[in-house]
């Protein structure tokens, strides 16, 4: 935006609208012309993000569906004993009412899976599930953890999915993530991937453009 006219910026901040790009204006603490440059950075970034959010969101919930159909079955949806394990808080997020939702006019558990919010697969690794889900099997399901107990592994894919789901809604809103720590938000994600199998771990830090990104930040 150098060669950007003081008009041409001034329709941009208004379609951007100036309550949000204030923001950046006040983070680049300087003319509009870097507010502007910073918004696009910010924009590019989050795009960016979204092959490593792809890749471990599917890998955690393929790994926490692997366990649960060990104990429930192929049809783990429909089961009422896992079911009734659900939460069913009365306020907030509803774990419960998410799967009986998810589940409705669905044929399989495969066509079920897609359909569950982000939170319900946090949720699954949450400590009520120590004792029938993760006991026996967590150890197998993230063979790579540097943890070398249940609980502890448990624990830290809850914790490592909490910063995910908050960076992910941050750039689902348009939201600024550029005062994030980014360098840790990817590496906690690839450190999850990483924890299920180091090959597509890998694969995944062929294909990802943050790390690029990150080294232009203006």
């Amino acid at each position: 935006m150098a060669n950007a006219t003081d008009a041409g910026l001034q329709e941009i901040r208004e379609a951007l609208s100036l309550a949000r790009i204030s923001t950046y204006e006040q983070a680049a603490g300087a003319g509009a012309a870097e507010a502007v440059e910073l918004y696009a950075w910010n924009a590019q970034v989050s795009a960016a993000f979204l092959l490593p959010l792809h890749i471990v969101e599917v890998v955690t919930r393929n790994a926490a569906t692997e366990g649960i159909e060990t104990l429930y079955g192929p049809r783990w949806p429909w089961s009422h004993g896992f079911e009734l394990s659900l939460p069913d808080t009365q306020r907030g997020y509803m774990p419960r009412r998410d799967l009986r939702g998810a589940r409705r006019n669905q044929p399989t558990a495969g066509k079920v899976i897609p359909e569950l919010k982000f939170m319900f697969w946090q949720k699954i690794f949450t400590a009520r599930f120590d004792a029938r889900l993760w006991e026996p099997q967590i150890l197998g399901l993230f063979p790579n953890s540097s943890h070398t107990d249940a609980a502890s592994v448990r624990g830290q894919v809850y914790g490592d999915l909490e910063r995910i789901r908050l960076l992910r809604n941050r750039i689902a809103h348009h939201e600024p993530i550029f005062a994030r720590d980014l360098t840790t938000d990817l590496e906690t994600i690839v450190e999850l991937v990483r924890f299920r199998s180091t090959a597509t771990a890998d694969w995944l830090l062929h294909h990802e453009a943050v790390t690029d990104l990150l080294n232009q930040h203006p």
